[in-house]
């Protein structure tokens, strides 16, 4: 598809065949499905000046953990880092030497699949020093207390329910987990937005942590994690009206290039 001079693409096919010929001001539509040794071609197309819809850091930020707790630390807990080495690793045993139970985040782990609770930092120490956890990873305290809770913004469109397993911690629905409709507070939903701002995302599946008791008047609320795709389970939203309302934005910022 041709507009003026601007070429858009609309699928993986021709964005691979017509990728060298590409020039500033072109436009790919929908998420680029690249291979993890192929990411840098972000950079690439960044600085050539090709436009992505959703963005480049967007698509980066939803296929990476580790990317997710450096740019949206601030709306994680408290003393999320990245562990990137030994070097990190042996210093996080001093920081997190405090907490009586911490997790960790495999950097491309999806589904709850890449997530691990420890009983100490000890563990995590001694289970990367052995070669069973590879770096990098991302490492958190353990929040017990809290709802988890699964927002999808597609526009103007806003839904949010709660998850959870009773047989683990991790509450992936596929897995046995239950869930049920949450009413998001304005707060919430602002915290959601000012996520999404920053990582530049069009629409989001985002799960937050959300506290189960009030702290100065209001429940605390952590990002644990974003993504521009995720499972529908337990949405009220048919799959049908979710493809068709990202479709919805995607016209519109066509049409926004357009005009």
């Amino acid at each position: 598809m041709t507009m003026g001079k601007r070429r858009i693409l609309r699928d993986n096919r021709s964005f691979r065949a017509l990728y060298e010929e590409l020039r500033a001001g072109d436009c790919v539509i929908g998420l680029l499905n690249l291979k993890p040794t192929e990411e840098d071609l972000f950079l690439d197309l960044s600085q050539r000046g090709i436009i992505l819809f959703p963005s480049a850091l967007a698509q980066k930020i939803a296929r990476s953990k580790c990317m997710q707790a450096y740019l949206l630390k601030k709306w994680m807990l408290p003393q999320t880092t990245v562990i990137r080495d030994r070097h990190d690793m042996i210093r996080a045993v001093t920081r997190f030497s405090a907490f009586e139970k911490v997790v960790t985040k495999q950097d491309r782990m999806n589904c709850g699949l890449g997530i691990n609770i420890w009983n100490s930092i000890e563990d995590v120490y001694n289970e990367a020093t052995f070669g069973g956890l590879k770096y990098p990873f991302v490492l958190q305290p353990f929040f017990e207390a809290c709802l988890d809770i699964r927002v999808i913004i597609i526009g103007d469109y806003v839904e949010a329910y709660w998850r959870k397993n009773r047989s683990t911690f991790r509450n992936n629905l596929y897995f046995g987990g239950e869930s049920g409709p949450y009413k998001l507070s304005t707060y919430e939903y602002q915290f959601c937005r000012s996520v999404m701002e920053r990582g530049d995302f069009p629409y989001a599946h985002l799960d937050l942590m959300v506290s189960d008791h009030n702290a100065g008047g209001k429940k605390r609320c952590y990002l644990a994690e974003i993504n521009l795709r995720g499972g529908l389970k337990g949405a009220k939203i048919s799959i049908n009206e979710y493809k068709e309302r990202i479709s919805t934005l995607e016209q519109e910022f066509i049409k926004r290039l357009q005009s």
